[in-house]
């Protein structure tokens, strides 16, 4: 296998080397690249294995991290090696408390926004100075993509925080790149509501955390909307791994 053949997981580019993934980031916002980061979950990547286009999204990223404790775990039995998450919670508050980056948080709702803002100011003063910006809900097809790189092309941050839900905010990053001057994007879902301090999406408790149980806090939380997504999921679990295990066998 070539190194991109090397980096695919159910057909996925993931990376599992936190270092590594963490250089390519910075290495990007150095330079003044622009592109965006998918955070693979049970979800996405079950949807990227039966749309062919949204798997170029995900796979036309500059890197996706691992965002689920169980999906690393059967990977890791396949591939017979120690493979982590990475997940994005994780990720966003680290960039966070790096204190480093100029940032632009974009979609979610005005409320969700403001408590964000008052949050996140509390371990970054700076913060408080950031760009807030809601969307309008429309289709993914639908937005305005010249005029809003245009809105962030003038702040020129270098992180780009995206809340729209999976899998369109991924499908809204691929379509945005090629407006933005610079700028590396998150697609972080949830990311926003779980640090708003508002509104009735938490993160799970420190236990379940733990435990590597977060998936099924939020199979609880959210019924209507992630049990199907898991038993989608698990339908198409034993396809994926008659062929990962083909595929890294020739």
């Amino acid at each position: 296998m070539n190194e991109n053949e090397e980096h695919k997981y159910f057909n996925v580019r993931l990376e599992f080397d936190k270092d590594r993934l963490d250089n390519i980031i910075d290495d990007a916002i150095q330079t003044g690249k622009a592109g965006y980061v998918c955070s693979v979950e049970s979800n996405n990547l079950t949807v990227a294995n039966t749309n062919p286009e949204f798997l170029e999204v995900l796979n036309g990223a500059l890197v996706n991290n691992c965002d689920g404790s169980m999906l690393a775990k059967i990977l890791g039995s396949i591939h017979k090696k120690k493979l982590d998450s990475y997940i994005g919670a994780d990720i966003f508050i680290k960039y966070i408390k790096l204190r480093k980056y100029h940032q632009f948080f974009l979609g979610n709702t005005p409320e969700v926004l403001v408590g964000l803002r008052n949050n996140l100011s509390k371990i970054d003063p700076k913060i408080q100075d950031m760009r807030f910006e809601a969307l309008p809900f429309k289709r993914v097809e639908d937005f305005d993509y010249a005029g809003i790189a245009q809105m962030i092309n003038e702040d020129n941050p270098d992180i780009i925080w995206v809340s729209l839900g999976a899998p369109k905010q991924e499908m809204f990053m691929n379509k945005l790149q090629p407006y933005l001057n610079r700028g590396v994007m998150f697609g972080f879902g949830a990311i926003f509501n779980f640090n708003a301090g508002v509104g009735e999406v938490k993160r799970a408790p420190a236990w379940m955390l733990k435990l590597r149980l977060e998936w099924l806090h939020r199979a609880f939380e959210q019924p209507k909307k992630n049990i199907p997504r898991y038993w989608n999921f698990i339908k198409n679990l034993p396809r994926l791994v008659i062929e990962e295990k083909r595929r890294i066998q020739k």
